[in-house]
């Protein structure tokens, strides 16, 4: 990993690994403990990152409520420019919103003054994981959480560019609905990733904080 720098990736998610229903209802999996953590997180760090469908389902804002910190620069993945103008985070300006879409994408130009427009190079599954973060670290923004969703947090995982993943687990079994990790699948357990792993109480859900730079023997 780069010395100075943080790639950290949080997800909510049920005992059954389910980070949404079906249809997409997630409010709230995990309880105001770890919804608090999550606020802590994001003071903590330079820029939250989020991809479209997220941004296009949950219309968050990305902003510090539960605790009190610094405001974190709110990024949005957005390689095909499809995500509206009416979000909250292209219209709202608590905080500002960093853009970022394919370089090839005819879009109008923000119109918003916090919301600053970049473009980056678009592969076939969308935008390179470390070049966006090396784009955000040319712009002095070393210290980055991955906040969702599980696609998003999966091609981060996928790609080696980590360095935590924090996984907060409420007690709810849903069933069926949207995974959180969905990566390559592999063939047998002793190719399964096994990093360093503490536990914590948040209320009642347990926070799994695992070190992906260490793996246990």
């Amino acid at each position: 990993m780069h010395p100075g720098r943080l790639a950290l990736a949080q997800l909510g998610q049920s005992l059954d690994g389910r980070i949404a229903t079906e249809s997409g209802h997630s409010h709230y999996i995990n309880g105001l403990e770890s919804r608090m953590h999550l606020h802590r997180l994001r003071a903590l760090v330079d820029a939250v990152v989020i991809g479209a469908g997220t941004a296009c389902e949950d219309d968050p804002l990305l902003t510090v409520r539960h605790v009190s910190g610094r405001q974190p620069v709110r990024v949005i993945l957005d390689p095909r420019g499809r995500v509206p103008t009416t979000l909250r985070l292209l219209r709202e300006a608590p905080a500002p919103t960093l853009h970022l879409v394919g370089e090839q994408v005819n879009i109008a130009p923000p119109a918003a003054d916090h919301v600053t427009r970049l473009r980056l190079p678009l592969g076939t599954d969308g935008f390179d994981p470390a070049a966006v973060l090396e784009a955000l670290a040319a712009r002095g923004l070393k210290r980055v959480l991955v906040e969702g969703g599980g696609i998003t947090v999966s091609r981060f995982l996928e790609a080696g560019v980590l360095d935590r993943l924090h996984l907060l687990v409420a007690p709810l079994l849903i069933g069926s609905g949207r995974p959180g990790l969905a990566m390559t699948p592999i063939a047998t357990l002793d190719q399964a990733r096994r990093p360093v792993a503490r536990t914590f109480r948040c209320g009642d859900d347990t926070l799994f904080d695992l070190d992906l730079t260490l793996t246990r023997p």
